[in-house]
């Protein structure tokens, strides 16, 4: 049965408009530095567990880049990204219990801004990711091929009006959710101002983090700050090491129980102290041994759990048993 809105566009021949209009607006909820599909009002209170799931880099375009050895290669094909993201979604819209939300934490396809095939590749992940059950809000964090691996102004404004903020936070039941731009992290020679900004507002987040009384505070990024342990070498997966140390001990301080990360297309990871540094494998292009999968993330008063499922096994199975009795705990 139509809504009233979309049946009063038909009268007047504008149906297709009004349905672009409702599928941007899927992409476009984070905005003025938070998340519009929750309300900090209504959820800055515990109010039981809950789950997320958490997916990174569909990154539509890279398999055939990498199977020809040349990823600086944009990408001509992308049909077996398509199809893997279909079945991510497929398996997340049978949950029951529905999840909170869906966050891609970066890579969202292939081709750096500016190159051939981004446009035709964003248009497809958005064709796919509309069908994401509309009571579970998808939540997007910024990649460095979204970005590019030196974001300039001009990068980061064609991503935000594509797909929302780069940065921002937002609260759910009593949790308090920081989605950074890690690219500045890594190199933000052309946009230093857009550095200086993210810099004074995260500094903001992390002192509201320490200050108010949230049941857990979580980081979304795309670069893992570290991918074995926080003494590891620098390489192009993880966060400097000297930045790495500093936003280590501030996260630390601020009391950051997790950071949930992507980048790596492969499962990794460590504690550092007792924040738990979360490197979660691609829906997309393995580099590993792991599955194509998605990470589903319990949130309970005293804890947050995480599994990474394969999409075979989350569209088959669901949820194993042991994270069911946590997600019933009253």
């Amino acid at each position: 049965m139509l809504d009233k809105r979309e049946a009063v566009c038909r009268v007047f021949g504008l149906s297709e408009r009004y349905k672009m209009s409702e599928n941007q607006e899927l992409f476009l909820r984070a905005r003025g530095r938070t998340f519009t599909s929750f309300n900090e009002d209504a959820e800055s209170q515990w109010k039981g567990p809950f789950f997320f799931i958490q997916g990174a880099d569909p990154q539509f375009g890279l398999m055939k880049s990498w199977e020809i050895g040349d990823c600086n290669y944009g990408g001509d094909e992308w049909e077996r990204e398509i199809r893997l993201t279909k079945e991510a979604v497929q398996a997340i819209n049978k949950l029951n219990p529905k999840p909170k939300f869906f966050v891609l934490c970066g890579d969202l396809v292939h081709s750096m801004p500016g190159t051939e095939w981004k446009d035709q590749q964003e248009r497809d992940l958005k064709n796919v990711l509309q069908n994401t059950n509309k009571d579970i809000p998808l939540v997007f964090v910024s990649g460095n091929h979204d970005l590019g691996n030196s974001p300039t102004a001009e990068t980061i404004q064609t991503y935000c009006n594509s797909w929302g903020d780069d940065y921002f936070s937002f609260w759910v039941a009593g949790v308090f959710f920081l989605v950074l731009n890690s690219q500045l992290f890594f190199d933000a020679s052309d946009c230093p101002d857009h550095k200086k900004s993210h810099d004074q507002w995260l500094a903001s987040q992390l002192a509201i983090a320490e200050e108010r009384n949230c049941k857990h505070a979580i980081v979304l990024q795309h670069i893992p700050l570290f991918i074995q342990n926080a003494d590891e070498d620098n390489n192009y997966f993880n966060i400097e090491k000297s930045l790495r140390q500093e936003l280590l001990d501030k996260f630390h301080k601020a009391g950051i129980k997790a950071v949930f990360s992507g980048h790596y297309h492969r499962n990794a990871g460590a504690k550092y102290k007792d924040l738990d540094m979360v490197v979660t494998s691609a829906i997309g292009c393995q580099l590993g041994n792991d599955a194509h999968g998605l990470r589903v993330v319990v949130v309970t008063e005293e804890k947050i759990v995480h599994k990474y499922y394969s999409l075979s096994e989350l569209n088959t199975r669901g949820l194993d048993e042991e994270l069911m009795d946590l997600i019933k705990q009253n």
